[in-house]
């Protein structure tokens, strides 16, 4: 007997119980689906933690500054504030001094406002830094140029737009030369910087990241002298150091944390973080929770073979009169064996077919309601796709093996 015909004496068998054709599949495709699903959960998330270290910098320590009140340590601030005030340019240039693998230093002073175009208003950071930021944090200008030395030295009231904030103050006009209000300054836009596409987020639920395309970059020297902050403020907000060597940025983090341990008399006012490491320690917080998920998820594939193995044996009983008749016209054992072997595999197909169009719709759920990114790759429909094919097969060798080894004349005589 060929394959078309066992296919089709398969397709026969599968169609005349419909029902429990759909019912013995479901575990097969709600298997599938969550694989699929759980992984693509997964991969977004990875790609999300990779564009967020790109954003920060591969090669980059970060010093940011730490207020103990938010985590209610007020008695501990009223204590260091007479040794240390905060993060300062004096530390940002005591790091660039002493510290030989600091390639760049790039102090930050960042404070919410409201930003007014016309009558468009947005809600952004306004961040003041100097023109070494572009390097240190991979940024790239879209249109215009971003602000110099001579800008800073000058504390010239110009300033660049993240890709966010221009859409919302100017749609789809050209910003450059147009005028946008900062609490009660004026500033005229020189620049844009090309879109990052990084959502904000936590790096290894550390350090704390924004969408850096809804900020307005402005000269450092024109935040501190232009703008007013209370007077228990830090100057900076942040201090980024770009290393020359990134095989040593451990080290590097540990000459950083001396120098600002000094210059601030032992009081913990400020965290460093290097965001490659939290990085790799999100990436294996994530690949054990991949391995639980598609653990949960293959389980709902073993119950899904158990169910075709259950249903396959069921069949072979309610035929096995038909099973003896046809060994008696001639068909062989491997005749038998490949027929219920290839409805075994025919439910898993189908099932894993359904299964793979549901795990490639989820996601898209996912995404639209719930705002998690989610990536569906390639490799991942293969897998559960090649699964579901595997338990089909594994599920359904011992009914399709019991079926072959009845006896004709045993089977005939079955009522």
């Amino acid at each position: 007997m060929n394959l078309r015909e066992t296919a089709a004496l398969s397709i026969v068998g599968l169609t005349s119980h419909k029902l429990r054709t759909l019912l013995t599949m479901l575990g097969i495709i709600f298997g599938v689906a969550a694989v699929i699903a759980m992984l693509s959960i997964g991969e977004g998330a990875k790609q999300e933690s990779l564009e967020q270290i790109r954003q920060m910098g591969i090669s980059n320590i970060i010093v940011q500054h730490w207020d103990k009140s938010e985590d209610g340590l007020e008695d501990a601030i009223n204590s260091d504030r007479n040794l240390s005030q905060g993060l300062s340019r004096e530390d940002a240039e005591a790091i660039q001094r002493i510290f030989p693998l600091a390639e760049y230093v790039t102090p930050q002073r960042e404070f919410k406002s409201k930003a007014l175009a016309g009558s468009n208003t947005f809600n952004t950071m306004v961040v003041g830094t100097t023109p070494e930021y572009l390097t240190v944090l991979n940024a790239r200008m879209s249109s215009g140029v971003f602000f110099s030395a001579e800008d800073v030295t000058e504390t010239r009231r110009v300033c660049v737009l993240g890709s966010d904030a221009k859409r919302a103050l100017f749609f789809f006009k050209d910003p450059i030369g147009q005028r946008v209000k900062i609490r009660s300054q004026w500033f005229t836009v020189i620049g844009v910087l090309e879109d990052k596409g990084a959502a904000g987020g936590k790096i290894g639920g550390v350090l704390e990241v924004r969408n850096t395309d809804e900020d307005i970059y402005v000269p450092l020297t024109t935040v501190l002298r232009r703008f007013q902050f209370a007077n228990d403020e830090a100057e900076l907000t942040q201090i980024t150091v770009k290393v020359t060597d990134s095989e040593s940025l451990s080290e590097a983090a540990t000459i950083v944390r001396a120098i600002m341990n000094r210059r601030h008399r032992g009081v913990e006012d400020f965290k460093i973080a290097i965001p490659e490491e939290l990085l790799r320690q999100s990436q294996k917080t994530q690949q054990i929770f991949n391995v639980v998920m598609g653990c949960i998820a293959g389980i709902s594939l073993l119950v899904g073979g158990i169910g075709i193995m259950n249903i396959m044996l069921a069949s072979v009983l309610e035929r096995t009169r038909e099973i003896g008749i046809r060994r008696a016209l001639g068909a062989r054992r491997k005749d038998i064996l490949s027929q219920f072997l290839v409805e075994s595999l025919m439910v898993s197909l189908l099932g894993g077919t359904i299964g793979v169009i549901l795990g490639y719709a989820i996601p898209e759920v996912i995404t639209l309601y719930a705002g998690w990114r989610t990536i569906v790759q390639p490799w991942t429909i293969a897998l559960a796709f090649g699964v579901s094919a595997a338990v089909g097969i594994g599920f359904g060798i011992y009914p399709a093996r019991q079926a072959a080894l009845l006896s004709p004349i045993d089977a005939l005589r079955y009522e």
